[in-house]
Order: structure tokens, then C-alpha cells, then sequence
């Protein structure tokens, strides 16, 4: 999924953007001010960059030069949203190194023309699997970066691959209980590889496997090292592809790290996508009641954007719903996404499931979550998919407790 910054001090236009974004399946990330985005576009490695032009501390110029002076963030597409658009404007920004300009107010197929001429039109090798060009096996461009991927893990064994945790809050005691293991990949050629991407490119050439193996085997590793060090072992979530999930040697490799690392089995949750789930439901559920015997957790992930599970649920051998971020945005003041996550909640309860919210990043919709007993939480409003050692100090100094107190 494409992922597009929105850098807007304006809180009604960023929100307008985002649910028109998300609403064309765009992964999202909002920022409030240039400060902010400068540093959400380090750590979220998004595809493309919409920014406002005039906005305090730090405008839309200074946002921009940061960003080419890096160079994980040099060759981020980069649109200029505004009111301001004099001929001066423009040529200071498209010397800066600006790609487009939008001036408001635009129109929605405005917005998207752009958007999608500026993904079709980026040139480097990191572009050319971006979920929105058809991947071609047999481009030349291709080839290099599947070579660069397979040196990664054969050559440089996994050393330029790093995984991020981002905690889980039970709402009721405002504990972290757990987390989410994100894959990611720095490469000396490519910079930061969004992580949609890599998945799709490791899914083609079947790396998938050896590295999702990878992943497997570091976040046991990871859970026991917490545990030796005297933290309470943590239930972390995996995310699990298509290909791996159909894999025949899976569970034996699960039984192998969690064996190896001394890991009780309920320690490790599986989540699967909704799209997986309905390709051969049958088989799926053979499946998942074989991971199940092993004593592992599974959550689906992203639950309310698939088109036909729902008639299948009641059949899944699952412990968990994750509530996709969309229906999370601005649901305080959404009636529609307010009443469809209000009956997921329900239906999730009424099957004896533990329901988590993804993508919570305002007070207002932590207080929706609460007020309807939603389980659990992850989000911004907390904290972004962070590093094992920055997740470490949220264990040792008990920084849950600003969230318990709220």
C-alpha cells in the first residue's frame, strides 16, 4: 500500500485529505506542523509528500530543504499544497527541489492526478516495485533491486534489516501488554525501503520465506531477552504473508524458536490479513487449527476492509480482531465510522474476542474506544513503531502510566 505524508497546519483540510486518501486505500500519515513532518518522513519512509507552503516555525521551503539535504528523504516525491502560488513560489520551490504544486482549492481528481503522476514518474530503483506499478520481472531495474534484496539476506545476513516494536495498551488497566513487530529494511543502495514494498518484492521472488523465518526466530529472540532482564514476557504480534503462511515447514519452525528461546507459545500472535483469509478459506482454517494446537495466538489484521470474511468469521479459530486505522480517524465526529467500529466492538465481544484499535492518535478517539470497551489500543497517541531499546524504557521507567492517568 502507498504510503503519502500529509504536512498541514490546518487541522479541517489535513483530515479532509487524509479520509480522501484513505478512502483511494492510501496508507496515511498526518503531520501538524513542518517540524513534525521532518521527522515523521525519517521515520515513516513514506512514498510521497503532500505539504502546505505557509505554516509557523517552520514552513513549507524549510520542510522541503531538510528533507533533500537527507538522503534517506532526498528523492521522496514532494507536492506543494496552497493559496500561495505566485510565479516566484514556484520557481523557489521547484529549485528547492519541489516535484508539483497544488494550489487550493483543488478538487479531488486534482489531488489524485497529481498524486499518481508523481509515483508513476519517480525514477528510482525504489520506485520501480512501489505498490502502484504493476512489478515486471523481467525489467532490468527489477532484477538489480531483487539482486540487492537476495545480497541482503545471503551476503549481509540480515544485517541491514532491523525490527520495530510498537506497544499495545490494555485500556482498562493502561498497561502494555504487548506489541507489534514491524519489519524494516535499510539498504547502502536503496535507503529505507518501505516496508509494503519489500514484503511484495520478498513475495515475488519467494525471500519472503528465509526472511519471515528471520523475523520469527529475532522477536523470540527479543521476547527472551526482556524476559532474562526481568520484564514480564510480552505477547508480540507477526505479521504473516501469504506465502508464509501457506508454507509447509511454518510450524515447525515456530515450535524451533519458541523452543529455543524457552518462549510459552501464547507469547507469540500470528496476524493475518482479511484478504488472505478468503482466498481458500478452507484450507485456512486447516491451517490456523494447526498453529492453534501449538498453543500461538492469531489476530486478524486490518478487520472492516476486506469484502468477505465476515459470512466465515464465526468459523475462525482466532483470538483477536484489529480494527483498521480508517474506521479509527476521526471517529469522534464521523457517525458512520463511529457506528460501524461500535458494532465490530460488539461482534468481536459476542464471539469471545479481544478487539484492538490500530491507528489511534487523538484523545477524542481514545475516549470513543473507551467509552464502547474496546480491549485495546496501539497508536501515535502513545507511540510510533520505535526500536527494541527505545520500547526497553517504556518497560523500565513505566511510561504507560500517562496513558493510565488520562
Amino acid at each position: 500500500m502507498t504510503k503519502i505524508l500529509v504536512i498541514e497546519d490546518e487541522q479541517t483540510v489535513r483530515e479532509n485529505i487524509l479520509d480522501l486518501l484513505e478512502a483511494e486505500d492510501f496508507d496515511t500519515v498526518g503531520a501538524a506542523d513542518g517540524k513534525l513532518g521532518v521527522k515523521l518522513a525519517h521515520s515513516e519512509a513514506p512514498d510521497l509528500i503532500l505539504c502546505d507552503l505557509m505554516m509557523p516555525e517552520l514552513d513549507g521551503f524549510g520542510v522541503l530543504t531538510a528533507l533533500r539535504q537527507e538522503p534517506i528523504t532526498a528523492t521522496i516525491p514532494f507536492i506543494f499544497i496552497t493559496a500561495k502560488a505566485t510565479k516566484t513560489d514556484f520557481r523557489q520551490g521547484m529549485d528547492l527541489g519541489a516535484d508539483d504544486y497544488i494550489t487550493k482549492p483543488f478538487t479531488r481528481a486534482e489531488l489524485l492526478s497529481a498524486i499518481d503522476t508523481r509515483l508513476q514518474k519517480q525514477a528510482i530503483l525504489k520506485q520501480q516495485f512501489s505498490t502502484s506499478i504493476q512489478v515486471n520481472t523481467s525489467n532490468s531495474e527489477m532484477l538489480v533491486v531483487k539482486s540487492i534484496l537476495r545480497r541482503a539476506i545471503e551476503q549481509a545476513q540480515f544485517r541491514q534489516f532491523y525490527i520495530e516494536y510498537q506497544p499495545q495498551i490494555d485500556l482498562k488497566t493502561g498497561h502494555i501488554f504487548g506489541a507489534e513487530a514491524l519489519l524494516r529494511w535499510q539498504s547502502p543502495e536503496l535507503g529505507i525501503v518501505a516496508t509494503s514494498e519489500l514484503i511484495s518484492l520478498a513475495e515475488s521472488t519467494g525471500l519472503i520465506i528465509p526472511i519471515g523465518e528471520w523475523v520469527l526466530q529475532s522477536v523470540c529472540e527479543q521476547n527472551k531477552a526482556w524476559r532474562d532482564t526481568g520484564y514480564s514476557p510480552l505477547r508480540i504480534a507477526v505479521n504473516l504473508s501469504a506465502r508464509q503462511f501457506t508454507h509447509p515447514d511454518l510450524s515447525q519452525k515456530i515450535v524451533t524458536f519458541l523452543t529455543q528461546n524457552n518462549l510459552e507459545p501464547h507469547y507469540l500472535e500470528l496476524e493475518l490479513t482479511e484478504s488472505l483469509i478468503v482466498q481458500d478459506i478452507n484450507m485456512v482454517i486447516a491451517t490456523m487449527n494447526e498453529l492453534r494446537s501449538l498453543g500461538v495466538t492469531i489476530a486478524i489484521d486490518d478487520f472492516g476492509t476486506g469484502q468477505s470474511s465476515l459470512m466465515y468469521l464465526k468459523k475462525l479459530p482466532i483470538n483477536k480482531l484489529k480494527i483498521d486505522r480508517y474506521f479509527i480517524h476521526n471517529i469522534n465526529c464521523d457517525l458512520q465510522k463511529a457506528a460501524i467500529t461500535t458494532a465490530l466492538i460488539q461482534m468481536g465481544h459476542n464471539l469471545n474476542l479481544q478487539v484492538i484499535a490500530e491507528g489511534v492518535e487523538t484523545e477524542e478517539e481514545l475516549d470513543f474506544l473507551r467509552q464502547h470497551r474496546c480491549d485495546a489500543m496501539q497508536g501515535f497517541l502513545f507511540s510510533r513503531p520505535i526500536p527494541a531499546v527505545e520500547f526497553e524504557k517504556f518497560l523500565s521507567n513505566d511510561q504507560y502510566q500517562s496513558l493510565r492517568q488520562r
